[in-house]
């Protein structure tokens, strides 16, 4: 298949109006957090919820599909499954990162510090974070596919255990952190205020376009450098339209 044929597929169309989602969705969502109020006690520092939350759930979306698919593979043992378990779960790191970093600073604004080793919250995320960036570096050691998906399956299955202690860890001990925003047992009885709703709405639809295209796009590179390990193994070239043309009759004549 030629490059050109590849972008025409109906494949790369559905990825390429997802990135385009995306992009819509996070200037709306960029105008809408910085037109809405200041928040009464927090003031501009508010603002960050607008990436600090999408980006937690987004990373726990990532990394849950990480783990279904991780599922999946060690019951089907299919590849398909492997690309995509580490796909999800590279973005989920992207996302993980954000979430640590924009809460350092959000931290700075409230707190008046960047970190605090007392908050369960920030301490078990960068635990989370620090896990999971061991996951991919073992993807990265183990040159054995068959080895390395189910090692790394194994990896995501018991790594996603911390993801649900992360987010209740604001409910089961005392912090600095305030508690959840959008996932809580008591829904509805949020304090959010009412004017912060469409906007976290619009910014959290942004991440989840972000998530679909990132993972998606990080699946067709690793196709693609999986054909380039199994072409260096053989002579059989990746793609098609590598074969030099035939100039004369059937014997090349």
């Amino acid at each position: 298949m030629t490059v050109a044929a590849a972008t025409l597929h109906p494949r790369s169309r559905v990825i390429a109006a997802t990135g385009v989602a995306a992009l819509c969705l996070t200037a709306a969502g960029l105008y809408m957090s910085v037109t809405a109020p200041d928040e009464e006690s927090q003031g501009e520092a508010a603002r960050l919820l607008f990436v600090h939350v999408p980006s937690a759930i987004t990373a726990y979306i990532a990394l849950g599909t990480g783990l279904v698919t991780a599922i999946w593979y060690l019951i089907r043992r299919s590849p398909a499954s492997d690309l995509l378990s580490a796909a999800a779960i590279e973005v989920g790191v992207l996302f993980t990162a954000i979430t640590l970093l924009t809460g350092m600073i959000w931290g700075r604004f409230v707190w008046g510090v960047w970190w605090d080793w007392g908050d369960a919250r920030m301490v078990s995320t960068a635990v989370l974070f620090f896990f999971y960036l061991g996951y991919l570096a073992l993807r990265r050691s183990i040159t054995d596919p068959g080895v390395r998906a189910v090692r790394c399956a194994v990896l995501g299955i018991v790594g996603f255990v911390q993801v649900p202690m992360v987010h209740y860890s604001v409910l089961w001990f005392r912090t600095l952190h305030q508690g959840p925003s959008i996932i809580r047992p008591d829904l509805a009885n949020s304090t959010m205020d009412a004017a912060f709703v469409a906007p976290l709405g619009v910014a959290l639809a942004a991440f989840m376009a972000a998530l679909a295209y990132l993972v998606a796009v990080r699946v067709r590179i690793a196709r693609l450098e999986a054909a380039v390990a199994r072409s260096a193994t053989t002579s059989q070239p990746v793609g098609a339209s590598v074969y030099p043309p035939r100039l004369g009759g059937r014997d090349g004549g």
